[in-house]
C-alpha cells in the first residue's frame, strides 16, 4: 500500500529530476544552467501529478476503434512519464508522421512542454 509519506517523497525525487533537467537544457541552449528555473519561478511552480497505469492487454482486433488522446502538445514545461510496463501508446510527430514510442519498462520518458518551446524560441530571436 503506498503511504502519503512514499508519495512525498516520489514527488520530492521527481521535483528534483525537474530541476536537474531544466539545468541541463540551459546548457544545452547556451545559457547559464538556472536561467530557466529562475525564468519559470521554479521554486514557487505547481508540480502536478496524475497516475494512470495501463494493463496490458492483447491488441484489439479492430484498432480503428480505439479511443485515444487526440494529438496535442503538453502546456507544461517538462512531462516526465514514468514506464512501468511494456503497453504502447505512445507516439510522436516527427516529419510530419507519427511515430510510435517503443516502451522501456523503468525508463522515464521526457516531454518537452510549450513553455520550453517558447523559451528556446526566445533565444534564438534575441
Amino acid at each position: 500500500m503506498v503511504t502519503r509519506d512514499t508519495f512525498d517523497e516520489y514527488s520530492n525525487k521527481l521535483y528534483g529530476v525537474s530541476k536537474k533537467l531544466f539545468e541541463l537544457i540551459s546548457i544545452n541552449l547556451g545559457i547559464e544552467p538556472e536561467t530557466i528555473c529562475k525564468m519559470i519561478d521554479f521554486e514557487n511552480c505547481t508540480q502536478g501529478i496524475r497516475m494512470n497505469y495501463y494493463p496490458v492487454y492483447p491488441p484489439c482486433p479492430e484498432a480503428r476503434k480505439v479511443l485515444g488522446k487526440t494529438p496535442h502538445s503538453d502546456a507544461t514545461g517538462l512531462t516526465l512519464l514514468v514506464q512501468v510496463n511494456e503497453v504502447q501508446g505512445l507516439q510522436m510527430k516527427k516529419n510530419s508522421k507519427w511515430v510510435p514510442i517503443k516502451p522501456i519498462p523503468g525508463s522515464i520518458i521526457v516531454n518537452i512542454g510549450d513553455v520550453l518551446e517558447v523559451i528556446n524560441y526566445q533565444k534564438h530571436v534575441v
